[in-house]
C-alpha cells in the first residue's frame, strides 16, 4: 500500500506515529499538542483522567520515575481513522518510587505493551493503555 496522506486511516496513523515519536523524544509539548482539550486517559487497571492538564500531570508524574523508549511501535488504523491502536515494546528504566508500586533502585524492564486511541478533527481524543503490570512488577522487584 502506498501512502500519500490523503486517506483518513493515513493521517490517523502518522498521528499516533508523530504521538509516540515525542514521546520517545520526552516532547511533552509536542505530545500535549496532539491532544484534544478533553482527551480522555484510560490508565492501565486505572481510572480515566480526562483533559489535556491531567494528561500534562500524568506526563509529570511518569518523567519522575520512568525514563522509557518505546520500540518496534506497529499502527493500525480503521478506515475511518478514528479508531487506531498501537503495539510497542517498552524499554525502561524504574528511577523514583510510584505511588503503591516496588521501591525503585534504577531498575531495568523490558514489557510489551498496547494502547488503543480516538481521533477526532485530527488530533488524539481517547488514549487506552494496556501492559501486564505483574510482569511488569517482577521485573522490578527481582
Amino acid at each position: 500500500m502506498i501512502i500519500d496522506g490523503t486517506r483518513a486511516h493515513d493521517r490517523a496513523t502518522t498521528l499516533i506515529l508523530d504521538y509516540y515519536a515525542a514521546f520517545n523524544r520526552g516532547d511533552w509539548a509536542a505530545m500535549l499538542a496532539l491532544l484534544t482539550d478533553d482527551v480522555a486517559h484510560d490508565l492501565n487497571q486505572g481510572a480515566r483522567e480526562t483533559g489535556r492538564d491531567a494528561f500534562a500531570a500524568f506526563l509529570a508524574r511518569m518523567d519522575r520515575s520512568y525514563r522509557e523508549q518505546l520500540r518496534d511501535i506497529v499502527v493500525m488504523a480503521n478506515q475511518a481513522g478514528d479508531r487506531v491502536a498501537a503495539e510497542y515494546v517498552v524499554h525502561g528504566q524504574y528511577l523514583a518510587d510510584d505511588t503503591g508500586l516496588p521501591p525503585a533502585r534504577g531498575q531495568k524492564y523490558v514489557l510489551p505493551g498496547g494502547a488503543f486511541f480516538d481521533v477526532r478533527d485530527g488530533r488524539i481524543a481517547r488514549v487506552t493503555n494496556y501492559y501486564n503490570l505483574e510482569d511488569w512488577v517482577a521485573q522490578v522487584s527481582g
